[in-house]
């Protein structure tokens, strides 16, 4: 296990976040699949709870505002010194701010945006809450990649926004299944970006993995609640891993880490 407790550098993500239509449903999902608890969360945008793994905040779950356009899609947050100065930089590299940047009560500022090609994210200017709180235990947040149809524009576009160097793969990383490119953080991979023309991942989008101690028992539990699967499980050199998606139809990914 890896416990959070301090600020994370700008570029990293810190915390993943899902807004649905039916909040009771989602809760009665991810709470017995991924061991949940929930508290209640900062509410400006509607009503939002904090997902907690034996005390400690992993994830967020809130209801989607009626009049906003945002998928049912778990969206990858990064940590940033400044939400507004970053929200700047995306609209200066072609992006979109679709809400804020705004004060999330005394927790923190965010913002939420869309890169070129559409794909949602978070900016997290952390303030009381500084993001999650564990990763890599069962049922916490353990990578974030972008499915994109143009790796090089996304590439270049995340490292200006976030001022973080974006690293392409080298072909024998791309032989064992790597991303085509990497961002990193202070020399650490901290996120990927996977060039994919598959039909099966949908629009482009960050793609959340949670790790689970048993990704077919999971598939299992995950059916059984009412989710549905969309890529069997499979190995990779990072561990067994699959493709599910919520009674909402809000997809993620799960993996056993080797």
């Amino acid at each position: 296990m890896t416990a959070v407790k301090v600020r994370v550098a700008q570029g990293t993500p810190c915390w993943v976040s899902l807004m649905v239509h039916d909040l009771e449903g989602a809760k009665a999902f991810y709470g017995p699949l991924l061991d949940w608890s929930f508290t209640p969360g900062p509410a400006e945008l509607g009503a939002y709870v904090r997902a907690s793994l034996h005390g400690a905040k992993v994830a967020g779950i809130g209801v989607a505002p009626a009049d906003t356009a945002l998928p049912t899609e778990w969206t990858t947050y990064f940590a940033v010194d400044s939400a507004d100065d970053v929200s700047q930089r995306v609209r200066e590299c072609g992006g979109t701010v679709a809400v804020g940047p705004l004060r999330s009560g005394p927790a923190g500022r965010l913002a939420v945006a869309a890169d070129l090609s559409g794909a949602f994210f978070g900016l997290w200017e952390g303030r009381e809450h500084l993001g999650w709180e564990v990763v890599g235990e069962p049922g916490a947040p353990v990578w974030s990649e972008l499915v994109t149809n143009d790796e090089p524009l996304a590439a270049a576009f995340y490292g200006s926004v976030l001022g973080r160097a974006v690293v392409e793969a080298d072909p024998s990383a791309l032989a064992r299944g790597d991303e085509e490119a990497t961002l990193q953080v202070d020399g650490h991979r901290v996120a990927g970006i996977r060039q994919t023309g598959d039909l099966r991942d949908g629009p482009p989008r960050w793609r959340v993995y949670f790790a689970v101690a048993d990704v077919d028992l999971t598939v299992h539990q995950a059916l059984a609640l009412g989710g549905s699967l969309l890529v069997a499980p499979y190995d990779t050199p990072y561990g067994r891993v699959a493709r599910l998606a919520d009674p909402e139809g809000g997809r993620f990914s799960v993996v056993r880490l080797p």
